[in-house]
Formats: structure tokens, C-alpha cells, sequence
């Protein structure tokens, strides 16, 4: 594969989205180191997606700040969002070749199969997957391919909104597993968003808890979720037990 660009951090300070009198997120503080896999987790209203969707450019900014890499104007490739949902997030009516050759044509010419078949083999999916419409893949394999759809733009961050939430619980490793090999291999910084603690505390780096729009506890996922300080981060714990992942080499 070609020589993946510079990950992006991003740095929120105070950060505040309204919609009319509702204060989805409130005076948020956080960072996320160039590289590295941090996990977002709370309950539904927490206020996870709007984050991502303020990191997006797809909610308006109310409050404080949010400076994604060194602040400079960045090309609208350079962030990714993975979506929830594996059976929505692909056109049933484009096969996956006209897809890829869509995205890669304009930088990789004649040869923009070449490259779909490198971003297929890294998602763990054959060549011949370019020749089939997404009806024809789990939603595993649809995943995957959402995720190598994202990477063929060369993003510096991904966006990764509760990736594994409609999948089975045998083969959500599969996702993750390719999501860590992304992150080691090419250096991708990941935002991941989940409710499912399991995952989170097997797979991030550091764990950021949000309740109502604000940062209730935030740090080394070992310490906020083996050790944590808050009272809200322990309910929420409690309510749902860390299982651990499945082992590699699982079905997928």
C-alpha cells in the first residue's frame, strides 16, 4: 500500500452545540494525540454522535473551540466517518468497483484497481468482492467495506460511530481487529464511539465518558475503566459487564 499521511489529532476546548434550547454537548475538554485510538462511551443522549458530527463539520459549532490537526484548513478527505449501521452505509445499487473507481480514478488513473484490491486485502476481503453489489456480503464483510470505501481517500482520522452496534457478537472482533491493524500499520487516529464496554476497553487507548454533553471522566481506558473515580462511570460499568473479546481467528 502506498505511504499513509500524517495523522491528525484534534483538541476541544469548551466546546458547545445547541439545538435551539437542547445542550447536546457543554463545555467539553479533550484531546486526541496524532495516532491513537480513543474511545468515546456513555449512554444514548450522552451526546457521542453530535461530537462526531461537530469533528465532521455536520453540527454547528455554539461554544469554545474544536481544532482538528494544527488548525489549518484541511481538505474534506482528510476525516472519514464510519457509520452505525453496515446495511444503509453502501449503495445496494452500485457494485463495489464502480465505487472504488469512482474514489480512485482521479488519483490513481488506469490503475485504480490495483489499488481497490490493496484496500480490499487490507479489510481482510478477496479481489473478486469489486465484481458484487452489497446485497451479496454480511454485514461483517459490508462493514469492512465501508471501512476500506473510507480509506481510499487517504484520511488522517476516522471517525468510527458505533461500528460494531449491528453486527453479532462473533464477529465484531473481526471489525475491530481490522481497525487496530490500521491504526498500528498506517498510523490512522481513531475515534471510536460505542456503548459496548467489552470492545472499548480491548481496543482504545484512552477512554473519554460523556453524560448529558459533558466529559465525566476521561484517561487511560486501564484506569477509567478497570479503576474509575466517578460515580456515573461505575453505574455505567455495572450495567453492563466488560466481557471480554472474542479470541482472534474467531469466525467472521
Amino acid at each position: 500500500m502506498s505511504a499513509a499521511p500524517a495523522p491528525l489529532g484534534l483538541t476541544a476546548r469548551g466546546l458547545e452545540v445547541r439545538y435551539g434550547r437542547h445542550v447536546a454537548l457543554a463545555d467539553v475538554d479533550l484531546t486526541v494525540q496524532p495516532g491513537s485510538v480513543v474511545g468515546l462511551v456513555g449512554e444514548s443522549g450522552s451526546g457521542k454522535s453530535t461530537f462526531a458530527k461537530a469533528v465532521m463539520g455536520r453540527a454547528t459549532i455554539t461554544g469554545g473551540e474544536l481544532v482538528v490537526g494544527d488548525g489549518a484548513r484541511l481538505p474534506r478527505t482528510a476525516v472519514q466517518m464510519v457509520y452505525q449501521d453496515p446495511y444503509t452505509s453502501l449503495n445496494p445499487r452500485l457494485a463495489m468497483g464502480t465505487v472504488f473507481r469512482q474514489l480512485l480514478r482521479p488519483t490513481h488513473g488506469a490503475v485504480w484497481r490495483d489499488r481497490a484490491v490493496e484496500l480490499l486485502d487490507s479489510v481482510q476481503l478477496p479481489a473478486d468482492a469489486l465484481d458484487a453489489h452489497p446485497g451479496r456480503f454480511s454485514g461483517g464483510q459490508r462493514q469492512r467495506l465501508a471501512i476500506a470505501r473510507a480509506l481510499a481517500v487517504e484520511p488522517r482520522m476516522l471517525i468510527a460511530d458505533e461500528p460494531t452496534s449491528a453486527l453479532d457478537a462473533s464477529i465484531r472482533h473481526t471489525v475491530v481487529d481490522v481497525l487496530r491493524d490500521l491504526n498500528v500499520r498506517l498510523g490512522v487516529t481513531i475515534v471510536f464511539i460505542s456503548h459496548d464496554l467489552s470492545v472499548v476497553a480491548g481496543f482504545c487507548e484512552q477512554t473519554v465518558v460523556l453524560r448529558s454533553g459533558r466529559v465525566v471522566e476521561a484517561g487511560p481506558t486501564a484506569r477509567v475503566l478497570g479503576q474509575p473515580e466517578q460515580a456515573y462511570t461505575q453505574e455505567l460499568i455495572a450495567s453492563v459487564p466488560l466481557l471480554p473479546l472474542p479470541p482472534a481467528g474467531a469466525a467472521g
